[in-house]
């Protein structure tokens, strides 16, 4: 209820200058203890040499981010710039065979990355769980899928199989467990799919030309095998309106969302600040606040640039990947909580989905989601840490369903349409900014640490009651009330209300003097 319910101009206004207004207030607290802190013994790890005529020094914490424009990014840019010339050519001489050719293309540099041990290992995985994809059995597959899996994950076996990576260099490491773990869930979504066939079976070649397509191997995202074969398959590459437009300008948004992530490590050190405990429990409440959103939503422009990249590629190739992951801004519900687009669509596909149906029936909601998140806790890597944050999301999911069904009957149900659409989209944002917080601390879990975690949530829900409490709720309620305000537009786009129609003179009542006039007649 509430979806198309619009509030007073001035109210969004209030709500607009207030999140700004916060934001800029918490985020002159980090620049201060990034600036007056620069020379601690804990920063002189993870921040090094930046800007040296703006004096300014940058936050290097992030290896990942570090890797991909530093270390690695010669390396991608010359195999992606080498997979697109080579796929425009052979898309003009052969585009019914162009999916083999990404194949060819795709095994041809790993093999020249990585060596033949290692592409005899990822051969012999597909092979064994093409294999499995002939018996047409889903607990089949899943029981080979996931075991398949754990061997990257859990020792010796692990171990086992890094040696057939021969020689050693700086991205060995990453290259192994990407390339690998996003192989055995293409093969998985290849079998699970082969399970649906009606007619037949797919081929194992059809297996390795969707595996080896080069921008998804090592980095992902998952594209479901049902979506890259029709699409990669497609010989008529005709491109929509503008869509060349719309590749070159989404290009040019991750290229100053690069330039801006760079900008802002100068400034704010936003990483390395919550590696040092005994400084951040010196800072404010507001601080500390601001600290843990802006890692959060620093991940997600992370996630955002590194498969957009890689979707841009995609996109070339006239290939539909799967979308970048929501901004964490925009959320505030569980139910919408991902990094990881492709990830999420394929367990969403095939396990949540699959199990839960219309996620409506508590029970079977219950087992959906615990068993989404034990595979989840699976590709992340089983730790301590993981299944904290399994276990608080999974019971953060069930927790709407339950607390939606409560409030979904009578009486709460009469009060809310009672009150009107306004004030009943006013109180359920007051619970999307209590279900905010609760997914920024679930989540800062992963991203920092569980010692950060834990003072976070201490400091805004015990120490800093009422005022930080309260405060921090009430700019998030802000925030969410203009999210709101985004989604109301968007629904008015998608399902417009009917325009009111001008009453025609046989609806108009008539006039005093035609009244008069019918009487005596």
């Amino acid at each position: 209820m509430g979806l198309k319910a619009a509030l007073p101009k001035l109210e969004l206004y209030l709500y607009t200058a207030v999140l700004y207004l916060s934001l800029l207030w918490a985020g002159t607290w980090i620049w201060d203890a990034s600036s007056d802190n620069v020379n601690r013994k804990v920063f002189k790890k993870s921040v090094k040499p930046g800007w040296h005529y703006f004096g300014r020094k940058m936050d290097v914490a992030d290896f990942e981010w570090v890797m991909w424009f530093t270390t690695f990014r010669n390396h991608i840019l010359f195999a992606l710039a080498g997979h697109v010339i080579f796929a425009k050519v052979c898309s003009l001489i052969s585009p019914r065979h162009r999916s083999l050719i990404y194949g060819l293309y795709g095994g041809l540099t790993v093999l020249v990355s990585m060596g033949g041990g290692f592409l005899a290992l990822v051969l012999s995985h597909c092979f064994i769980l093409y294999s499995v994809a002939l018996v047409k059995r889903k607990w089949i597959v899943f029981v080979a899928g996931l075991a398949s899996l754990a061997t990257f994950k859990m020792e010796p076996f692990n171990t086992w199989q890094e040696g057939f990576v021969t020689g050693y260099f700086d991205l060995q490491d990453i290259l192994f467990y990407g390339g690998s773990c996003f192989t055995i869930m293409r093969c998985m979504s290849f079998a699970l799919e082969n399970c649906e066939k009606k007619d037949g079976n797919y081929s194992f070649a059809d297996l390795l030309k969707y595996n080896f397509y080069l921008p998804f191997f090592y980095f992902g995202p998952i594209q479901t095998f049902d979506q890259y074969h029709v699409q990669a398959n497609n010989p008529n590459l005709t491109r929509k309106q503008r869509e060349m437009w719309n590749i070159t300008t989404r290009a040019l948004l991750h290229l100053g969302a690069i330039l801006m992530v760079d900008v802002f490590f100068h400034y704010l050190y936003i990483l390395t600040i919550p590696n040092d405990m005994k400084l951040v429990k010196q800072l404010s409440d507001w601080s500390l606040a601001g600290l843990a959103y802006s890692n959060l939503v620093y991940d997600w422009v992370k996630a955002a640039v590194m498969f957009g990249v890689i979707n841009t590629v995609a996109r070339l190739d006239h290939l539909d990947p799967p979308q970048p992951p929501k901004c964490i801004t925009m959320l505030y519900v569980f139910a919408e909580t991902h990094f990881d687009r492709g990830i999420n669509d394929w367990l969403c596909k095939y396990v949540y989905d699959y199990i839960g149906g219309s996620h409506t029936n508590v029970f079977k909601e219950l087992v959906a989601t615990i068993c989404t998140f034990v595979v989840t806790t699976l590709w992340l890597g089983p730790c301590e840490l993981v299944y904290i944050w399994s276990f608080f999301n999974c019971f953060g999911l069930n927790l709407e369903l339950w607390v939606d069904k409560f409030f979904s009957i009578p009486p709460f149900s009469n009060i809310e349409y009672a009150i009107g659409e306004a004030m009943s989209r006013r109180i359920r944002a007051i619970f999307g900014a209590l279900n905010f917080w609760t997914i920024i601390l679930y989540n800062i879990l992963a991203l920092n640490s569980l010692e950060f975690a834990k003072l976070v949530g201490k400091r805004l829900i015990v120490q800093g009651f009422p005022l930080s409490t309260l405060s921090v709720l009430f700019v998030t309620y802000c925030g969410v009330q203009l999210v709101k305000e985004r989604e109301r537009k968007q629904a008015l786009l998608e399902d417009p209300e009917p325009a009111a129609v001008p009453p025609t003179p046989k609806d108009m009542p008539p006039k005093p003097e035609e009244v008069g006039k019918n009487k005596v007649e």
